[in-house]
């Protein structure tokens, strides 16, 4: 038989330490446990810091990709091909992935609520500079600015649920922030598309920059107070050795790995839809094609469901399900009905969401210190494979259609089913070595 889920080893194996050298556990119910004050499910203060984490996610996502349901218009306002509008989505997503580590750290120094605080607050305050931008170079800028503002808030977010939360309950803690990352990407879409068709794309981006400040005031409400932080001094030499640390660890590098050709996908997919969608044979105008990213919803039943998921199905088998679903909506949008686009994007957005929820809640479980880095490192993975996933995924479009789309996503799928793979594989084989020295 299998070996059971017990957590992160189960996507990718690290070899197992030696059972004379682990700490003797402490039971859950022990008074001595730290477990008894963390919080889980019909806990004081677990709804609360579910409701406050979900604001934020709804607020990063809304933010972060604020353009991309305007690029059409951009390009059209503005005068520019669809690769350059791209980068006002991944100028934001890119500035994010190479900032979120410094920030992680010194989230460790000052506090991951803080932390998320400020990037809430600081984020939304340059969301409604954003529609004055004058020309595409500013807004890029902007959108870069903003990137940098956000990259506070994501690691800390895992780092603060992996300290504050049970472990039974981090996959479905985890899953409610992703949730609020897909309602976030969702609402911000569909407030953009149909406030452009109105007034245009820069009112859009400025309702959306509204809606930001609604959430950052909320977050800031609702969190708890850490009651398990330790703050620790930021040295740059340290903050090295941790980083270093983590991308030695062949775990954490394939968990990263498969976060980053997740989000390639859905950065490319996403990108592009816009401009297939507003040409023939679709023909959509601007405020329908906006609320095709309805869609969104499945995402966040597919992210908060992934705890049970991973109950079912152990977490390799979350993963080979959610890289089947998203490779089955890839092919399934190549259709001219656009009722099996949508339903291709449906499948997309359920795949792509399970698998990061899975992913993201194996590095927060597998790293034993340094947790904000680890996290961190995990965005800056994510958010290069938006950037790589919307820049080369609207170079493929402009060179062979949705079909050149396509066809980047799936080779980014069967990267993700090949760890995947190669860890089923490993972790057989460890299972056979285990019992041939039993005999």
């Amino acid at each position: 038989m299998p070996p059971a889920d017990t957590g992160a080893s189960d996507v990718i194996t690290r070899p197992d330490a030696s059972a004379s050298s682990s700490p003797t556990p402490v039971s859950p119910s022990s008074p001595s446990s730290p477990c008894d004050t963390k919080l889980a499910p019909g806990g004081p203060g677990y709804r609360r810091m579910s409701f406050a984490l979900f604001a934020a996610g709804v607020a990063t996502f809304a933010l972060l990709y604020s353009t991309q349901a305007l690029l059409p218009a951009i390009s059209a306002d503005l005068g520019v091909t669809p690769d350059q509008a791209s980068w006002t989505v991944s100028a934001a997503t890119g500035a994010l992935a190479v900032a979120v580590v410094p920030l992680s750290a010194l989230s460790e120094r000052f506090g991951r609520r803080a932390m998320m605080t400020a990037a809430l607050c600081v984020a939304a305050f340059v969301s409604l500079l954003v529609p004055f931008a004058p020309d595409l170079g500013w807004l890029i800028a902007l959108r870069a600015v903003q990137g940098v503002a956000l990259a506070g808030l994501p690691a800390s977010a895992m780092a603060f649920l992996a300290e504050e939360v049970r472990p039974k309950a981090l996959v479905g803690a985890i899953g409610l922030f992703v949730a609020g990352n897909a309602i976030g990407g969702m609402s911000g879409r569909i407030v953009t598309g149909w406030v452009a068709q109105a007034w245009g794309w820069r009112a859009g981006l400025a309702a959306v920059g509204l809606m930001a400040m609604v959430c950052a005031v909320v977050f800031r409400l609702l969190i708890p107070k850490a009651r398990h932080f330790t703050p620790a001094t930021v040295s740059p030499r340290a903050l090295a050795r941790t980083v270093g640390g983590h991308l030695s660890d062949p775990l954490l590098r394939r968990l990263y790995a498969i976060g980053a050709l997740f989000m390639t996908v859905f950065g490319a997919v996403y990108t592009v839809i816009g401009y297939r969608l507003v040409e023939a044979p679709f023909s959509l105008p601007q405020g329908v094609v906006g609320s095709i990213f309805l869609v969104y919803l499945v995402g966040t039943v597919s992210s908060a469901a992934a705890g049970k998921l991973v109950g079912r199905l152990g977490r390799r088998g979350a993963l080979y399900l959610a890289v089947g679903t998203t490779t089955a909506g890839l092919l399934l949008s190549l259709s001219e009905s656009l009722g099996a686009v949508l339903l291709g994007l449906v499948l997309i957005t359920a795949g792509f969401f399970a698998g990061h929820a899975v992913a993201s809640s194996s590095v927060s479980r597998a790293a034993k210190t340094g947790r904000a880095q680890a996290s961190a490192l995990y965005q800056t993975a994510y958010y290069l494979g938006s950037s790589l996933g919307g820049t080369v995924g609207a170079a493929a479009y402009g060179l062979g259609g949705w079909d050149g789309t396509v066809v980047l996503g799936l080779v980014a799928m069967v990267a993700a089913a090949s760890i995947t793979l190669y860890a089923t594989r490993k972790a057989l084989a460890e299972q056979r070595m285990i019992v041939a020295a039993r005999r």
